[in-house]
């Protein structure tokens, strides 16, 4: 029993720390991704072990599937929680909203916006937007707040240059505390 309860801990670690060296890894973060790594391969095989050493008991490998389970429940709410990187976020409106751009630059969102034609010609306005991730439900409410109907969209680039996310980067990197 107490086999068990040690390899379903252990999935409930492996499995959270396996996700953010994914992450790492995506991110290009290699150093973190690697040391994670390491971390992970020492309790697979160590939760594993216990797994093997007994394979005539049913608990132990329900302990290693359903800590696996619980682990990527986990994995995902940590991940949700960190929101490590940027999002770039279209936002789509019938009118040039000059307090919402406004109100998104104050709040030190990236703003550019241009005239688009939509269905039917119609003229309507997108802004384009780049913001941490850990930003983009509070972005998605200014922008709800000013215009409840817009069409908005949000994805993760890989990679970018210039532009005012890279300025205020420079600028938050040179003002942190060594």
């Amino acid at each position: 029993m107490i086999s068990a309860l040690i390899i379903f801990v252990a999935q409930l670690i492996f499995v959270p720390v396996l996700t953010l060296r994914t992450i790492m890894m995506v991110k290009g973060m290699k150093e973190k991704a690697a040391a994670l790594g390491t971390l992970e391969g020492i309790i697979y095989v160590m939760a594993l072990g216990l797994v093997f050493s007994d394979l005539a008991n049913y608990l132990n490998m329900a302990a290693y599937a359903l800590g696996f389970g619980v682990g990527v429940y986990i994995g995902q709410i940590l991940e949700q929680k960190l929101a490590i990187g940027f999002v770039s976020i279209e936002v789509n409106i019938t009118s040039k909203n000059e307090e919402l751009i406004t109100n998104l630059r104050s709040d030190g969102f990236s703003v550019s916006t241009s005239e688009v034609e939509g269905m039917n010609e119609a003229r309507r306005y997108r802004l384009d937007c780049t913001a941490r991730r850990d930003r983009e439900q509070e972005f998605i409410r200014i922008v709800s707040k000013y215009e409840p109907s817009a069409f908005i969209v949000s994805y993760e680039p890989r990679n970018f240059k210039g532009g005012y996310i890279t300025k205020a980067m420079r600028k938050n990197k040179k003002n942190k505390p060594a």
